[in-house]
């Protein structure tokens, strides 16, 4: 874990579309026509959740969306360092960036390092202008973080292939146009895994909603599908090496800590306006804060290993787990500093901070899950020490 990047590093201009970038973003998402689609979110009952917004759209029609990939495919050929001032600013904006992770950060990273010429101009461009949401077929029942053990299938049936099997916690299916599904199609273990791209709109798909504590829920995906020669991404019984890669990428914690800090602004400006202020409170948040500014230097850390193309497993792993895992404080001195009120949904009350508390108590478990579980981080971190297994 060579990588460095200085305090000052993470918001200089070097590399960016210009000086301004990140106030031309922040100004954007704070306009009225994006406060406008926010409003409709606010507004979906229980059981309803974000799905395929127009705030994509917008970004996409500025090549933002995904902006470090080729313009040919959407993008504008800039760093990473853009994509995640991009992220952080959605995070720290409050916009719904699930869809946006699945999409551009997995699916799409996937396809740009492991598709053909042909693949990316298929599914990219979309995906990049906003206009269609990819999906992660992944966990399977009794499988968990071990992807090398799927017991879902790909066998061959005449030119292409058949994928029978049932997938579980994917997210946004039901907005999905595609998704990429990992399948095995040879029967050795920690290999044989191949991934394809999957219609989800084709018969043999049925979705079916898992609830869950947050407000965006899982989703129960069982396939007997049909797909093409085509629809192989990457090399057949080798894409979990692949996988292993393209995690490395999806863990660099940018959304987590842009989270994790509007959560924490938003708790700290409620108790500095308030009258139960002590000073061991007072240090608490300082000390949270400090932590904070460290988590995000981690994450951009993660980020500068990318643009230097020397992405280090360990470096991203450290940066997620470290930035999940402070979630649960922020929210649990949020809590502490709320009692009652901070469980107040805004289902039940007036538009308010206190409502976001109890939002937060529900979503912070989930993230320290996501992405690979802290202790599947942990693992990668001692491993890449040298300290074993």
């Amino acid at each position: 874990m060579t990588s460095e990047v200085r305090a000052a590093d993470v918001d200089r201009p070097a590399g960016s579309l210009e000086p301004s970038f990140r106030d031309v973003v922040r100004d954007f998402l704070a306009s009225a026509d994006v406060q406008a689609e926010l409003t409709l979110l606010d507004r979906l009952e229980p059981g309803q959740e974000p799905g395929h917004s127009g705030i994509y759209r917008m970004l996409g029609e500025r090549a933002w969306l995904a902006v470090n990939w080729p313009r040919e495919y959407g993008g504008l050929d800039r760093s990473a360092l853009d994509a995640a001032t991009v992220a952080e600013e959605l995070a720290l904006a409050g916009i719904p960036d699930v869809a946006h992770v699945l999409s551009i950060d997995i699916v799409g990273s996937f396809v740009l390092m492991a598709g053909t010429a042909a693949q990316k101009a298929r599914f990219l461009p979309a995906l990049a202008r906003g206009e269609q949401l990819a999906g992660v077929l992944y966990t399977e029942p009794g499988i968990g973080s071990d992807l090398s053990a799927l017991r879902t299938t790909a066998e061959r049936e005449g030119s292409g292939w058949r994928i029978s099997g049932r997938k579980i916690y994917s997210q946004k299916s039901q907005f999905a146009g595609v998704g990429l599904c990992a399948a095995r199609t040879a029967d050795s273990e920690g290999s044989g895994i191949t991934l394809f791209m999957v219609d989800m709109a084709a018969a043999g798909i049925r979705i079916a909603p898992i609830w869950n504590a947050t407000e965006e829920r899982f989703d129960d995906v069982t396939l007997d599908v049909r797909v093409a020669a085509e629809d192989v991404i990457g090399p057949v019984h080798a894409g979990f090496e692949v996988l292993n890669t393209v995690l490395a990428l999806e863990r660099t914690a940018i959304d987590y800590q842009g989270r994790v800090r509007r959560w924490f602004n938003q708790i700290r400006a409620a108790y500095t306006a308030s009258a139960a202020r002590t000073d061991t409170l007072d240090s608490r948040f300082r000390d949270l804060d400090t932590r904070i500014r460290a988590g995000r230097l981690l994450a951009y850390e993660a980020v500068a290993a990318i643009d230097a193309q020397a992405v280090d497993p360990a470096v991203s792993a450290r940066a997620k787990w470290y930035n999940t895992e402070l979630a649960a404080e922020v929210v649990d001195l949020g809590l502490e500093v709320t009692g009652l009120l901070g469980t107040v949904t805004r289902w039940d009350g007036e538009p308010g901070w206190r409502q976001t508390i109890e939002a937060m108590y529900r979503e912070s478990p989930g993230l320290t899950l996501s992405a690979g579980t802290s202790e599947i981080m942990l693992k990668v971190v001692a491993t890449f020490m040298g300290l074993g297994a």
